[in-house]
């Protein structure tokens, strides 16, 4: 069986998606020459999970291209993405927040930002609780900070192929989303991956970061 080039798996993943759905084609590990061929198929999001290599990325790539950090995020790594990075998914703490303002102001940019949700059952997947999110999102103090724009929740699902626990974890951010989004004009919810973006996206998912299922496995 021919395995299929990046540009068809672009187009045939393009193809597939509605409108209201962003494809974040998530490139870590991946040289410049593959996200080349993601680029030209049409491709201009690119998902990456650690700062240094999407810095380096970002100075060889075109610079239509729109970076985003899909990694859990340590503070004294953000000033090196603050001046390009388009969204930041996995914000976890008001810290982060402060400082991902703090390196936005230096830039003279405000930076999209999406707070995570903690969906999963497994203890090694980051975010915060859904009532936090709503108190952190209430709070005068994220009024202060002028260079950011929380735009809407990322959640990180277990790794399993039982739909049922995946729908059921799903949903949670779903209805943490529906609480909180007309309040606060949120409008993405980041989440799915290649082994279960459609399920995700039959359950609301507005963006989904697909790595393996565009470049092939990771070696």
């Amino acid at each position: 069986m021919k395995t299929m080039s990046i540009s068809e798996n672009i187009t045939k993943l393009t193809k597939q998606l509605s409108e209201d759905v962003t494809l974040v084609a998530v490139s870590k590990t991946k040289p410049v020459s593959d996200l080349m061929e993601a680029y030209k198929a049409g491709q201009r999001i690119f998902g990456e999970n650690k700062i240094q290599e999407m810095a380096s990325k970002w100075e060889e790539m075109p610079k239509d291209v729109q970076w985003h950090m899909i990694g859990h995020v340590q503070t004294n790594k953000v000033k090196y993405m603050a001046p390009f990075v388009s969204l930041i998914h996995a914000v976890d703490s008001f810290k982060l927040l402060k400082e991902i303002n703090k390196q936005a102001k230096k830039n003279d940019r405000v930076i999209d930002c999406l707070l995570q949700i903690k969906i999963a059952e497994e203890d090694s997947k980051f975010g915060m609780d859904a009532a936090d999110a709503g108190v952190l999102l209430a709070s005068e103090e994220l009024k202060s900070l002028q260079n950011i724009k929380i735009k809407g929740l990322m959640g990180m699902a277990t790794f399993t192929e039982n739909e049922k626990q995946l729908r059921s974890e799903f949903q949670k951010l779903k209805k943490c989303f529906n609480n909180l989004m007309n309040t606060y004009e949120l409008s993405i919810i980041s989440l799915g991956m290649s082994s279960d973006y459609i399920i995700a996206i039959s359950e609301g998912s507005t963006m989904i970061r697909v790595g393996s299922a565009i470049f092939g496995e990771r070696v």
